[in-house]
């Protein structure tokens, strides 16, 4: 009975912590959407060459892609389906969160229709597209001497 009760105690608040993490893990998804095209926009402004990183600028439009392909096709985000489950798994009630995922949930939900939601991520989604035409990635070449080598 002990050790049954202990499992289960533990198993909450694994769960607990799951959620805090899987919330964690979304806001910072958000902030890389959102800061990652005031960046680019910033440090084009300022002649700043690390903005034109493809790795870094591909990534960013994968992650904005995937949520305007998840708004059209109507399907709700995999990480708030996942923090909404491990809150149940829990027994947390939402409006009853710790102050840090309280702030966190404010920040990434809000109440508007799902209309507004999905012109947002499309028009988004074209703002950091045409920030890929108006500031192309490219290859930084490097050019290496050898200094053993001798012409």
């Amino acid at each position: 009975m002990i050790c049954s009760q202990l499992v289960e105690s533990v198993s909450t608040i694994a769960a607990w912590i799951a959620a805090d993490i899987v919330l964690t893990i979304h806001v910072l998804y958000v902030a890389f959407v959102v800061f990652g095209l005031v960046a680019v926009v910033w440090g084009a402004a300022r002649g700043r060459e690390w903005v034109r990183n493809p790795l870094f600028r591909l990534l960013h439009l994968g992650a904005i892609l995937v949520v305007a392909l998840q708004a059209i096709l109507g399907k709700p985000c995999p990480l708030t389906i996942w923090e909404r489950d491990l809150r149940a798994a829990a027994g947390q009630d939402p409006t009853e969160l710790d102050f840090i995922p309280r702030l966190f949930q404010a920040v990434i939900f809000f109440e508007f229709p799902p209309e507004f939601f999905l012109a947002l991520y499309l028009g988004f989604a074209a703002v950091v597209a045409l920030t890929l035409l108006l500031v192309p990635p490219r290859r930084r070449l490097w050019i290496h001497e050898d200094p053993l080598r001798s012409d």
